[in-house]
């Protein structure tokens, strides 16, 4: 067996890709027919879910687990290693298991985080494809996106220097859009703070519209949102054709289909409508659909991608991002909302790391070494940092469903402080496991498997938080209050204005709630570390994604286009000559 304690999480990878099914056999053991799967290459595929779906549809879906965390270091606690290791737990119990896990930004991959392929013995592979823009779904996005900028910019340009007799000849009529009220940005897949905030169309008149305008990261992009929640083909193009690139002068909407752009889009996208298919390292059928960052988008794996998978499997995994304040929220409010699905139960991963840090531990900085305090037995940290787990089985528990809380094993963790976090649990009413899948894989998971399997036999009570009805900012409230803990809800007069406006919009009220918040603390204050108390939530904007369906209250100082840091993973990242062989990745 691989040691992961000797061996780097993209050579433990390269060793187990050697032998790993081929993506035919993987989509044939897993029930898919041959005209059902859309190879590329060796190793990777699509799966054409409309007709997985059509066929299947008779068939009762299996358990459907959703996989979320603890307020988590900005090292991450191994999430998606988790999600990895309990599907290959499960099927060493279990028949008939498959996973889903959103695709990584090329943001974090050449950046702080890594790729979130999982790590040790519990990847999915193969990891170069799968963190180096896989099949082009985020491309696909990325293009559909620009496509709506591109529209719009040009039409102010030819507004701008053309007469309506000009325009008419061509089939235009004038918009009269607002320049200073596009509500889109461009988008570009890094961690590009300098483009956070541009000024375009400097030249003369046929170099386009000067305007202010920016970026943000591709995974927060509208149309990643649509390719999360969208249920068919004719869903997609219908949600891709509401979608609000900018206001005309009076203030009313301009659409993508006001644009005659929005055909294109869906053109685009169609390549990336379909989940692609890869597999963990011991052969579990994995499906990587839709996109990260829970805290500035949706942040799930695609609703179509767990059709599929729930299906064809007895037992199915998927993933939410961050903590169970921002992914399984969202997972709850939005993504189950709008499919339909009932979770049979939701997995909590936990780190004695992350407590300690939520104890009062010494600040947790990527690229530098851990302080003493995470590495050495501190059992009085984890103590006062249980509070933060506490604050999160909670709101797993009120959604009806039923929680388990994975303690994601590091060696440096002492056996008193497990024992704080599994008494502890326990006695908030959730399973506690300790599982050591990076170390050992899905051998290593069977504490997990068995009490995920017992949560599934278990009936579960599942209901939104919310009703379709609540207004947007009673709604934003009910979250604060019972997510996140807060005493209260601020708004600046741009954002009061604004809710006061989708209230009164009937369009609107069937819209989720999308919030956005920092992921490094239950509350907006990244700093603010364990279960803050005594605060209110200061909404400082509201966007409307009118394709997606979301309302999206933005909170705090959050951006939605991160940064890269001073020391960023792409300065490891390499391709050796002599094989092609891509190393580096984590």
């Amino acid at each position: 067996m691989l040691d992961p304690t000797k061996l780097a999480d993209w050579q433990i990878a390269e060793e187990a890709e050697r032998s790993m099914k081929s993506v035919s056999r993987l989509a044939a053991d897993w029930g898919i027919l041959d005209a059902e799967l859309l190879p590329y290459g060796h190793h990777l595929g699509k799966i054409d879910y409309a007709s997985v779906l059509d066929r299947l549809k008779e068939r009762p879906n299996g358990k459907y687990i959703d996989v979320t965390a603890i307020t988590p270091t900005p090292l991450g606690e191994g999430k998606s290693t988790t999600t990895m290791g309990l599907v290959q737990g499960l099927a060493k119990r279990k028949g008939g298991v498959s996973g889903a896990i959103r695709q990584p930004s090329g943001g974090p991959t050449f950046n702080i985080k890594g790729s979130a392929a999982g790590g040790g013995l519990s990847q999915c592979i193969p990891l170069t494809p799968f963190s180096l823009g896989l099949t082009g779904d985020i491309d696909a996005v990325t293009n559909a996106h620009n496509l709506a900028m591109v529209a719009v910019t040009a039409r102010l340009q030819h507004e701008a220097i053309n007469t309506d007799e000009f325009l008419a000849k061509r089939g235009l009529h004038r918009l009269n859009i607002d320049p200073t009220n596009v509500s889109m940005r461009w988008v570009i897949d890094f961690c590009a703070q300098s483009l956070r905030d541009t000024i375009i169309g400097l030249g003369g008149k046929t170099d386009g519209f000067m305007m202010r305008s920016g970026f943000a990261i591709s995974v927060s992009s509208e149309v990643m949102a649509i390719l999360a929640v969208f249920t068919s083909l004719r869903d997609l193009r219908e949600r891709i054709g509401r979608i609000v690139v900018a206001y005309d002068r009076q203030g009313k909407p301009v659409t993508t289909r006001d644009l005659e752009v929005d055909g294109a889009m869906t053109a685009w996208l169609m390549r990336a409508s379909n989940p692609n298919l890869l597999q963990t390292m011991e052969g579990q059928p994995v499906m990587v659909h839709a996109g990260p960052f829970a805290n500035i988008a949706v942040g799930q794996s695609s609703i179509v991608a767990d059709q599929v998978a729930l299906k064809l499997s007895n037992y199915h995994v998927t993933e939410s991002g961050f903590g169970a304040d921002i992914g399984f929220e969202k997972f709850w409010n939005i993504k189950c909302r709008v499919s339909g699905l009932k979770p049979n139960c939701a997995v909590i991963v936990a780190t004695v790391r992350a407590l300690k840090m939520h104890g009062g531990g010494p600040r947790v900085v990527p690229g530098k070494p851990l302080d003493v305090a995470y590495t050495e037995p501190n059992p009085a940290l984890v103590e006062k940092g249980i509070v933060n787990l506490l604050a999160h089985i909670e709101t797993v528990k009120k959604s009806g469903i039923n929680p388990v809380v994975c303690i994601n094993h590091f060696h440096t963790d002492s056996p008193e402080e497990i024992a704080i976090v599994r008494r502890a649990a326990e006695a908030a009413g959730a399973r506690v496991a300790v599982s050591q899948h990076w170390l050992k894989g899905g051998e290593g998971a069977l504490e997990l498997a068995d009490a995920v399997i017992d949560a599934c036999d278990e009936p579960s009570d599942f209901k939104l938080l919310y009703e379709d009805s609540l207004p947007v900012r009673a709604r934003i409230e009910k979250v604060a209050h019972e997510v996140y803990g807060a005493d209260g809800v601020s708004y600046t007069p741009e954002a009061k204005a604004k809710a006061e406006a989708i209230e009164t919009d009937p369009s609107m009220q069937q819209f989720a709630t999308c919030m956005v918040k920092t992921h490094l603390s239950l509350s907006h204050d990244p700093s603010l570390k364990g279960r803050p108390s005594g605060w209110a939530l200061p909404i400082r904007d509201i966007l409307v994604y009118s394709g997606a369906g979301f309302i999206v209250p933005v909170a705090g100082d959050i951006k939605l286009m991160p940064g890269t840091s001073s020391d960023p993973a792409f300065r490891r990242i390499d391709v050796d000559v002599d094989t092609g062989r891509v190393k580096g990745l984590f």
